[in-house]
């Protein structure tokens, strides 16, 4: 599915998630601290994941600075999370916030690129626990929550090599490939009643800290700065997009 034109110039109204309660994943730098900012600007209150404390304490800080609600701050690293952290994760916000509104899985693990004979097992199963299986696990903690709330929103985050596999991209394509599968056992499970919708969106090249080092001589400038892909992400955490579930939505074509 592409996003229509109009929808990529999305202007957001003044309070469009006021009083929503959204977990954004990788929230301490690139898109994940992009999209808490934003949201959090609309009215939101967000809970920053992240392995880095001290990276989601500068997302907490730019959100308090500009006047938003306060956030909490949910450090886990997925690459060791098991089932139990993931429940005791849902069972904090529970406690703390009675409900929850979204999710956006921002949060990527990537390798060094390299022909598949040099990867090890090892790598892979990290990209694969990151990438895939830990928002799995993570939704399926979260879906009870999700499912009394209110026309509540959860979307993966892929990339373009997620699409479309290339030479070298190995593992991470993988992992990122097997979002789609994901995706369809989700809502094929998900009853039509419910208002929970979950999609997939791919934001094509833009500046990121992911794209410095897959294409490190590339020149930034020739990029989509994230703000241009924020419009997006935003409507389809608002329940404007509520009869929107099920769908890949790639931002451009990728690369």
């Amino acid at each position: 599915m592409k996003i229509a034109d109009p929808l990529n110039h999305f202007h957001p109204p003044p309070r469009l998630l006021q009083d929503r309660v959204l977990l954004i994943t990788g929230a301490g730098q690139g898109l994940g601290h992009a999209i808490a900012l934003a949201a959090a600007a609309l009215g939101a209150t967000i809970i920053l994941h992240g392995r880095s404390n001290a990276k989601l304490e500068k997302t907490y800080d730019a959100i308090i600075s500009a006047n938003g609600a306060t956030p909490a701050i949910a450090p886990l690293d997925f690459s060791k999370a098991t089932d139990q952290d993931f429940e005791q994760l849902a069972q904090t916000i529970q406690h703390e916030f009675g409900r929850l509104d979204g999710l956006v899985h921002c949060a990527a693990q990537l390798k060094q690129l390299q022909p598949l004979a040099n990867e090890k097992l090892d790598d892979w199963l990290d990209l694969l626990r990151v990438n895939l299986a830990a928002p799995f696990a993570l939704t399926r903690a979260c879906v009870p929550m999700l499912k009394r709330g209110t026309n509540a929103s959860v979307i993966f985050v892929s990339e373009s090599h997620g699409i479309t596999p290339k030479a070298y991209w190995g593992g991470f394509a993988v992992s990122k490939f097997a979002l789609r599968g994901l995706l369809q056992v989700w809502c094929d499970e998900l009853s039509s009643s419910e208002k929970l919708r979950m999609n997939i969106v791919v934001p094509g090249p833009f500046q990121s800290p992911q794209r410095k080092l897959t294409h490190p001589g590339e020149d930034k400038s020739t990029l989509r700065p994230v703000k241009d892909i924020l419009p997006a992400f935003l409507w389809l955490l608002a329940e404007d997009s509520k009869t929107i579930s099920g769908q890949v939505i790639e931002l451009e074509r990728h690369d």
